[in-house]
């Protein structure tokens, strides 16, 4: 079913915020309503650039953490590719 997505935002100040979800429209309607994460409050509006989806929550959640470790040049160029190239190499 791939209902596990990893997600990333990209805040009105130009920053990306990167999140766990199992139901995406309704999170980014929560970020936007200025009810999700601290960071994305201060930030708003968001919009959502980039998604994965996957079988298991475990990956989805591994997937964050290892985009998070990622400098903004690999994770714009892993949002651009649509490949896991340069965050395999952190998990």
């Amino acid at each position: 079913m791939n209902k596990h997505t990893f997600y990333v935002l990209q805040c009105s100040d130009g920053s990306f915020y990167a999140g766990y979800t199992n139901d995406l429209e309704k999170r980014i309607a929560t970020h936007n309503r200025g009810k999700g994460a601290k960071y994305t409050r201060a930030r708003l509006p968001v919009t959502c650039i980039y998604e994965e989806r996957f079988e298991t929550k475990r990956e989805a959640m591994q997937k964050e953490y290892a985009f998070k470790q990622l400098t903004r040049l690999q994770k714009e160029r892993y949002m651009k590719e649509g490949n896991n190239r340069e965050i395999t190499k952190k998990l």
